[in-house]
């Protein structure tokens, strides 16, 4: 393995700089294969999606396998290519579970709403690595793999069609000693995440990060010690100065985190007298009890980044009854509110697509508005400020087919 840290972007200042994370994550996967190239023990299995999840870069050590005639006209097809893309889920999903029980390694990089054909292959491994992990006798195997991107919230050219989470709901309910789901919302996290899952053995790691260019957050040292904690209090992004907080803006995933750090900025600039924290959620099992999956956190740990008192906005990648789940051991669960994926959606604008669904900047921030009992008189402006603002979406959005410039261009400052 490669030190992942070599392929760190930089981030002289959060929320300013843009990148494609799976795209820098290919440089990282194009070097494992150079480095395994005499042992040839790690292949890439992805449904012909390789290029369009922004992992080309692969293909710069190695090639797709291909055991019939190769044309002039044919790209990137050998006979001892090692990369597996073929049209078909399942096949890929078969594929890679048998490669992992000869010991060797692979990861499955899927569209996020179709990676579901492959759920009740998914879950007889994952019962499978649960009863391995009782047996003596049983070596451990490297763990199974999975990237999911082009994700639920960014299907520009797709649509309703493209658009499920489901997966995460599937692997959750799966033994908390086999299944880790995690949700890098930058190319930094994801790099160490993903460094962590190819190392790990005995596991179903599910990783979520988007292909399209994001803002980027973290320096690669905040993205370590943020991902060995699994969920963190982004101080920069809050304003509470040492005082407690009224409210906490939580996210979880590469989407959700733009718009809860654009809704704690909005809320900065019409409502300084806020006092507000934001707690970003990497690894997704952190939020449940530590009784509960062996990645939970101490209540000492949850109290002390969500307090016990403080209503919590959430918003989430996907459907919010997980979320519910995961904290329902917790006291006082009452206090979160979660927005997530709410079945809304067609091809349409990014920003759109977290319109449609209420999980937008603006309905972040009037839900933390409403949640705070006795806010300055300014809250009910603030809040037809951002009931303005929707409508002024709807329309723009119809007469150019794209989002409002202070929308797309948006910065963090």
């Amino acid at each position: 393995m490669p030190d992942f840290k070599q392929y760190a972007l930089e981030v002289k200042s959060p929320g300013v700089a843009e990148a494609e994370s799976t795209r820098n994550l290919g440089g990282f996967l194009r070097d494992i294969f150079k480095l395994n190239e005499e042992t040839k023990n790690f292949r890439l299995f992805c449904p012909d999606e390789t290029n369009s999840n922004r992992l080309e870069a692969v293909f710069e050590t190695t090639n797709r396998v291909f055991m019939e005639r190769i044309l002039a006209k044919d790209e990137k097809l050998a006979s001892d290519g090692r990369v597996m893309e073929v049209l078909s889920e399942h096949l890929c999903e078969g594929w890679l579970e048998g490669y992992l029980l000869t010991g060797r390694h692979g990861i499955f990089p899927c569209y996020e709403a179709f990676v579901t054909i492959v759920d009740s292959m998914f879950s007889q491994y994952a019962k499978w690595i649960k009863t391995s992990r009782e047996l003596p006798w049983r070596k451990p195997v490297a763990s199974l793999n999975y990237l999911l991107t082009s994700h639920v919230w960014r299907q520009d050219n797709n649509g309703y069609s493209h658009q499920g989470p489901g997966f995460i709901d599937t692997v959750a309910n799966k033994k908390s000693t086999v299944i880790r789901i995690y949700l890098p919302p930058d190319a930094n996290t994801l790099l160490s995440v993903m460094d962590h899952c190819l190392r790990s053995k005995d596991y179903v790691n599910v990783v979520i990060a988007g292909k399209q260019p994001e803002l980027q957050w973290l320096t690669m040292d905040e993205a370590i010690e943020h991902c060995a904690k699994g969920a963190s209090d982004w101080k920069w992004a809050g304003n509470e100065d040492g005082e407690a907080p009224d409210v906490i803006l939580g996210c979880a995933g590469d989407v959700p985190t733009l718009e809860t750090v654009a809704a704690a900025w909005l809320l900065k600039e019409h409502l300084p007298e806020l006092k507000v924290r934001l707690v970003n959620v990497v690894d997704l099992m952190s939020l449940s009890p530590v009784a509960y999956h062996p990645h939970g956190m101490s209540e000492e740990l949850f109290d002390s980044l969500f307090t016990t008192t403080a209503p919590v906005i959430f918003a989430f990648h996907g459907y919010v009854r997980i979320v519910h789940d995961l904290i329902h051991g917790r006291p006082d669960p009452a206090r979160f509110h979660v927005r997530g994926f709410m079945e809304e959606g067609t091809t349409t604008t990014p920003f759109d697509m977290v319109v449609v669904n209420q999980m937008s900047r603006f309905h972040l921030a009037m839900e933390a508005v409403k949640r705070v009992p006795l806010l300055h008189q300014n809250a009910d402006a603030f809040i037809s400020y951002c009931e303005s603002k929707l409508e002024e979406h709807v329309t723009y959005i119809r007469a150019n087919l794209d989002d409002m410039p202070e929308v797309k261009n948006w910065k963090w400052s």
